[in-house]
């Protein structure tokens, strides 16, 4: 089984109860109605990313569904949390790209988000003989990466919210896998 489609979400929740505040952060990212299995970070070759509502209309409630999440929870007060999804995409759509997650205090969307793409950016290099100076900033790196002409794109999808008095925060990122069963046969056949 190899995903053809996926779609990017993310979501936020607060509750007094820790599990509570997922649920609601799975909610607010579209997906809680599904079972959920965490994978880790290979974008299948030709996989295609589809717009949030139109990946969601393919999901049935219950069914399993993989995905790469990044998730960060708080209860203390005041305290910035962020997970960010960062993908990096190869020219050659034949081959494999890399998902990478990163579960962060502190940091703000912009931090995390150009941080894994980054991380996607560095694994995917690293498998197609890109060389590159791990210690130059990520956008002097970024425009080495897409010089090589073996990176055609990097994208993140990150959430950050401030902990809350008395309450639990928590952050969500996903890129999500469409099992291949529900995709219509209008999509699979487009290239």
């Amino acid at each position: 089984m190899v995903p053809t489609h996926m779609f990017l979400t993310r979501g936020v929740g607060v509750h007094k109860e820790k599990l509570a505040a997922f649920e609601q952060a799975l909610r607010s990212a579209g997906v809680a109605y599904c079972n959920l299995v965490s994978v880790s970070s290979i974008l299948p070759p030709n996989c295609k990313i589809l717009p949030r509502k139109r990946g969601e209309k393919l999901l049935n409630p219950g069914e399993i569904t993989f995905c790469v999440m990044a998730r960060s929870e708080t209860n203390e007060r005041n305290r910035l949390i962020s997970a960010s999804i960062g993908l990096a995409i190869p020219t050659d759509r034949d081959t494999y790209g890399y998902l990478s997650e990163h579960h962060a205090y502190g940091e703000t969307d912009e931090e995390s988000g150009e941080y894994t793409e980054d991380l996607a950016a560095q694994m995917l290099a690293t498998t197609q003989g890109i060389e590159f100076d791990p210690d130059v900033a990520w956008k002097e790196r970024e425009q080495v990466f897409k010089m090589g002409g073996k990176i055609v794109r990097t994208l993140n999808i990150t959430q950050s919210a401030v902990g809350r008095p008395n309450r639990w925060t928590c952050v969500i990122a996903l890129a999500v896998f469409i099992p291949t069963e529900n995709i219509p046969k209008s999509l699979r056949n487009k290239a």
